[in-house]
């Protein structure tokens, strides 16, 4: 109940001018409410001064129609301040004649003549001038400050659509990378083996679901991108036979963190068409993901060496031009700072690490 009434709260940001005019006003009501109860004065008097706020609450309405026709991004401080003095001016004595006019109808004719005179009127307006260029600069303060918040949402929304856009972009690029090799892994197999030719389609299908399914979220769990790859996994299996072996070794805790669709799968595909050709037989794939901390660590092993001395045209032909370059563009483009990639040779496997961190609050 206490989180809920705390979300109903509004922001600063989300104030209007109406919280501002009625919390001002009112504050200014109960400041003449108190100079009142310290005063010995008459009935009339204290109806009178009673009045004087809300006669200001309300002649600030007309003032704000004033400002509403104004112009104010498009003329100088300087100009924009001698406009907020001469209408301070303006309502300044407004507000003199309509709390004199009380005076006269509740107290006496008398006192409201004395109003007016010279001294007292001169004393009036030194005294509540800066009330109303108070209020007329903050009315403009606080309009500047919220259109200049409004520009930094704006600022903000264009990054951030644009990161979605490019992402988007990235992702479609690798989709039909992917389909590209499986569909070449099923052309395979069906001069061999239909029925396992047929149970490959149906794999390819269930991995075109997810890619259906995923489309239009940036992330999903590692649960959802390790069933993917398993659908991917058994198309190759059930091609190469014996001579692919897949190990997976998953930490639970890992299971539910999110991440980028299709971020696992260049990696894999790498593993087994790299490791075809320089592992000995079985070619041997490892997953693993486990999570320390606030990282999920990831890291895709496969046994054999790097593959020296391809162009980037040889690499692409290969298919891992585009999908590691992708890779990459998408992590500093989702993770920034708070990831690091690295691939490596070690005792006859080729590892590829990666870490991403993400903070509890964020999961």
């Amino acid at each position: 109940m206490k989180r809920r009434f705390l979300e109903d709260v509004p922001t600063l940001q989300n104030l209007t001018f109406w919280h501002f005019q009625i919390t001002g006003w009112l504050f200014f009501w109960c400041g003449d409410i108190f100079f009142i109860w310290l005063q010995h004065i008459d009935r009339g008097e204290i109806i009178a001064q009673s009045l004087d706020a809300p006669l200001g609450f309300t002649l600030a309405l007309g003032l704000r129609q004033i400002y509403l026709r104004t112009d104010y991004k498009n003329i100088s401080i300087l100009r924009l301040l001698a406009y907020i003095l001469f209408w301070s001016i303006v309502f300044t004595f407004a507000w003199h004649a309509v709390m004199t006019t009380t005076r006269y109808f509740l107290i006496s004719p008398k006192i409201a003549l004395y109003l007016w005179e010279i001294n007292f009127t001169a004393r009036w307006l030194s005294l509540t001038m800066p009330i109303w260029f108070g209020w007329s600069a903050l009315y403009f303060g606080i309009k500047y400050w919220k259109d200049l918040d409004a520009e930094k949402k704006r600022a903000r929304q264009a990054i951030s659509l644009a990161h979605r856009a490019q992402l988007q972009m990235l992702r479609y690029q690798v989709n039909p990378h992917f389909l590209f090799n499986a569909l070449n892994s099923v052309r395979a197999l069906i001069d061999e083996d239909k029925k396992n030719a047929k149970t490959m389609i149906t794999e390819l299908s269930e991995f075109l679901r997810y890619s259906l399914v995923t489309r239009d979220h940036g992330e999903v769990t590692l649960e959802h991108e390790l069933e993917a790859i398993r659908h991917y996994l058994s198309i190759e299996k059930k091609r190469f036979e014996d001579n692919l072996d897949i190990s997976f070794d998953i930490d639970e805790r890992a299971m539910q963190v999110p991440l980028l669709s299709f971020l696992i799968h260049p990696f894999v595909e790498n593993a087994i068409k790299y490791g075809m050709k320089t592992s000995p037989m079985p070619l041997r794939i490892r997953i693993q993901a486990s999570v320390m901390d606030d990282t999920l660590q990831l890291l895709i092993s496969n046994t054999g060496t790097w593959l020296k001395g391809l162009t980037a045209a040889e690499r692409s032909v290969h298919g891992t031009g585009t999908g590691l370059e992708n890779v990459r563009a998408r992590l500093e483009n989702a993770y920034k700072n708070n990831y690091h990639l690295e691939t490596r040779e070690l005792d006859g496997w080729v590892e590829a690490a990666l870490e991403i961190h993400r903070p509890t609050g964020e999961r």
